[in-house]
């Protein structure tokens, strides 16, 4: 990388599902002095560059290899949303590398050179739910994760807490995200995605039965937001230095499984057809029957924009990209 280089941003996970969003959104304020660092692969992740205006590109690893070379002067903010965001990836050793070592690097880096520090935490760090859904501080310590993803972030989270660093940077609490440039992510792409495409194929959708008596099936419930409002949350952080700490990024409401397959047939013109399996054992024990974002924080740091509507999220992603395109 060129050490004159004039950047303004840097985004990691880049060509990721947020990520490549953020770009875009970044590219219509006229932004395009932007590195973005990520790893292709041989998947289609590529795709989400198509389109995009961006400086240069940079493998993660190599990334923090060149982090000397910066030209920290006049970057306005790093945006680090790049991580494994596999809930069922079995490498504690890969996750504890990849979100926690390399987020602490990064950010120690952007502090020593005075430069704003976005990074992405997750809803995964709350755990079953039942010691709520607070981003203020003093309830972060108490938090219990279900799987190793969330403990790599919540990890983090407790780094910059203790260290003082989250009185200095932003981190966000993502819920269940949808929308455009997740076809990538396989099985770890929203359920609005794979219902289309189960519609597409077999008429139908299939969700879990509940295995708790209190929720009947399909009725469990998550909060699910659109990646345009991700997207609006993360750059009003950025733009805003001042304003520091964890916030939830959600609707603040949460919606039932059923309500999201409902929706995702009446955008496609038909009629429901839902189908109820069987959970996989190996994961009821944890599996969210519930998830929702407590705005309160976010909205006392004075955001006052809307979240989009469950139903006009779907139908916006289904008519105008999915359907639209016949893939992602």
């Amino acid at each position: 990388m060129n050490g004159n280089t004039e950047l303004r941003y840097i985004v990691t996970g880049g060509a990721g599902f947020i990520g490549s969003n953020l770009v875009r959104a970044l590219n219509e304020r006229g932004e395009t002095n932007i590195l973005i660092v990520d790893r292709l692969g041989s998947g289609l992740k590529w795709r989400n560059l198509n389109g995009l205006e961006f400086e240069d590109f940079i493998d993660k690893d190599a990334f923090l290899e060149t982090l000397p070379d910066i030209p920290w002067m006049g970057l306005e903010a790093v945006y680090h949303l790049g991580a494994c965001s596999s809930t069922t990836e079995a490498d504690a050793d890969y996750l504890m590398r990849n979100n926690y070592a390399y987020t602490r690097q990064l950010c120690e880096a952007c502090l020593r050179a005075g430069t704003r520090f976005v990074y992405a935490s997750s809803a995964a760090t709350y755990g079953d739910g039942s010691r709520g859904y607070s981003d203020r501080h003093e309830s972060t310590p108490a938090y219990r994760p279900l799987n190793m993803y969330g403990y790599s972030k919540h990890r983090f989270d407790l780094w910059a807490l203790r260290h003082e660093a989250l009185d200095r940077v932003a981190g966000i609490k993502y819920f269940n995200v949808y929308g455009p440039g997740e076809a990538h992510k396989g099985d770890m792409r929203s359920m609005i995605h794979k219902a289309w495409g189960q519609v597409r194929e077999r008429g139908e959708v299939r969700l879990f039965r509940s295995h708790r008596s209190e929720y009947a099936d399909g009725e469990q419930v998550r909060d699910f937001v659109h990646v345009g409002d991700a997207v609006d949350l993360t750059l009003w952080l950025g733009d805003h230095p001042e304003i520091n700490g964890l916030y939830n990024c959600g609707t603040g409401r949460a919606r039932s499984w059923n309500d999201l397959a409902r929706a995702v047939f009446e955008s496609m013109g038909r009629k429901p057809h839902i189908r109820y399996i069987d959970m996989p054992e190996s994961i009821r024990p944890n599996y969210q029957y519930y998830t929702e974002a407590d705005l309160t924080k976010l909205r006392e740091a004075g955001y006052r924009q809307a979240f989009t509507a469950l139903e006009d999220g779907i139908r916006s992603y289904v008519r105008d990209h999915l359907e639209s395109a016949g893939a992602e």
